[in-house]
């Protein structure tokens, strides 16, 4: 933080430059305009449109403004003046270049950078060129001045740093929609998954109370002189039953705790929360064994509870082959996910030969040129039997915080198939819901690798 010493010194050196500058009582209305209307317009485009319209209405000069795309690294038309200009967000001249200094072309066209400040430049949301924000294209100038040529100057200079404060502002938003985002992500998979701990402990906590009694059973026999053959076989066979079950509840709670700890890890990565995004950490993996498996055997007992039988249709496809490159702990997450609907939503229905029938099946499914001629595509997929989805509701059925008509009755957050939706995205894919014979069909089509 500065001193009030130096604001004032900086204050003063300010006036000094403006006495030197002799700005006209013109330029001085025109940088009064942009600072008063650059407050007004909150859009980024709103504001990228005064930019070229600040020398349209006060010199009668058109303009284009060109940035670097986040998407490309390349620079982009975003805002002219010009009505019939076409080139809005397509290919630009050669001539339209990042320079250090403002440089006027054989057609008259004046072409100043958009600098950002130097400290921050690394926090804007592309690469900048140096400190090279953009460019601003200013036509015909013919017949102007070199003082007019140093307003611009001036001028571009105004735009680069309220544009830096826009892209800054903008980029701390998206980080804590994202931050949000991340929250309801960790409430939705972590804890409340993490619940059944409860569960588990509480069963842990019976076999423990049968250990004490055997051992108070064992206790007054060899107290009483009654510990013979039969009786110390009995016992035996409660301290074998007992300790069977015993190594029961550290086995989900081992299993429980190494998936929490993934699902964790996963969650609360450093990369996430710096570049406000998911981020990913690949590696091939064998999808069924690595992430199908586990995740439907933290399920698989509850699955039996409700009377949902559970088909396995990958396709008859070996393990060995059922490769993939993923992140194995958000892919994960997102299997925990379906089957987590799965044990919501699957109904009984009636099967073609009139039987009732409740199933849950999952499966995998090679798509040839999905993504275009010799890019295949993998579909993964998760079918529960049950009435369709209205069709009015589909299109929202990935929205976050969305929940179905068919949800009332059930807990949940409208947030499980916005996470999923943004994994498979980050990872090249697109997912959707099929409305089928008897069923829901929920999947992801992935780029196969």
């Amino acid at each position: 933080m500065y001193t009030l010493a130096h604001i004032l010194e900086r204050i003063d050196k300010k006036k000094e430059d403006y006495e030197h500058y002799n700005f006209s009582e013109r330029e001085n209305s025109a940088l009064k305009t942009f600072f008063d209307l650059a407050q007004e317009f909150d859009s980024l485009d709103d504001f990228c449109l005064l930019a070229v319209a600040i020398p349209k209405s006060f010199y009668a000069l058109d303009a284009r403004l060109y940035l670097i795309s986040a998407k490309t690294g390349d620079l982009s038309l975003v805002a002219t003046t010009l009505k019939d200009d076409s080139t809005l967000q397509t290919a630009i001249p050669s001539y339209i270049q990042t320079r250090e200094y403002p440089y006027i072309t054989g057609d008259n066209v004046l072409l100043l950078s958009i600098h950002g400040k130097k400290p921050h430049i690394d926090q804007l949301p592309f690469k900048a060129d140096g400190t090279a924000m953009g460019v601003i294209e200013i036509f015909p100038f013919k017949g102007h001045s070199v003082s007019e040529e140093f307003f611009f100057e001036k001028y571009a200079n105004r735009i680069g740093f309220n544009l830096h404060n826009r892209f800054i502002a903008q980029k701390n938003i998206e980080h804590l929609r994202f931050i949000k985002s991340l929250v309801a992500d960790i409430e939705h998979n972590i804890i409340v998954p993490n619940i059944i701990y409860r569960l588990y402990l509480r069963n842990l906590n019976s076999k423990i109370n049968k250990s004490v009694a055997i051992e108070e059973m064992l206790r007054s026999c060899i107290k009483e002189g009654s510990c013979n053959g039969q009786a110390l076989a009995n016992i035996m066979t409660e301290i074998i039953d007992n300790n069977k079950n015993l190594q029961g509840e550290y086995d989900n709670i081992e299993k429980h705790y190494k998936n929490m700890s993934l699902f964790l890890e996963t969650l609360l990565r450093r990369s996430h929360f710096d570049l406000g995004r998911l981020t990913l950490r690949t590696k091939p993996c064998n999808i069924n064994k690595e992430i199908v498996r586990p995740q439907l055997e933290r399920y698989i007992e509850r699955f039996h509870e409700m009377g949902i039988m559970i088909d396995d249709l990958i396709s008859g496809i070996p393990d060995e082959d059922v490769i993939g490159v993923m992140d194995v702990g958000l892919m994960s997450q997102v299997y925990a996910n379906l089957f987590s609907n799965a044990l919501k939503y699957t109904h009984e229905v009636y099967a073609d030969n009139g039987v009732l029938e409740k199933h849950m099946s999952y499966g995998r499914q090679l798509i040839s040129d999905y993504f275009g001629e010799g890019k295949d595509g993998v579909k993964y997929n998760v079918f529960t039997t049950g009435p369709h989805i209205p069709a009015e509701e589909r299109d929202r059925l990935f929205e976050d915080e969305y929940r179905g008509s068919n949800t009332e009755l059930k807990p949940g957050s409208g947030h499980g198939l916005s996470f999923i939706k943004n994994v498979i995205e980050i990872h090249g894919g697109v997912v959707g819901y099929e409305a089928t014979h008897n069923g829901n069909n929920f999947y992801f089509i992935l780029p196969k690798t």
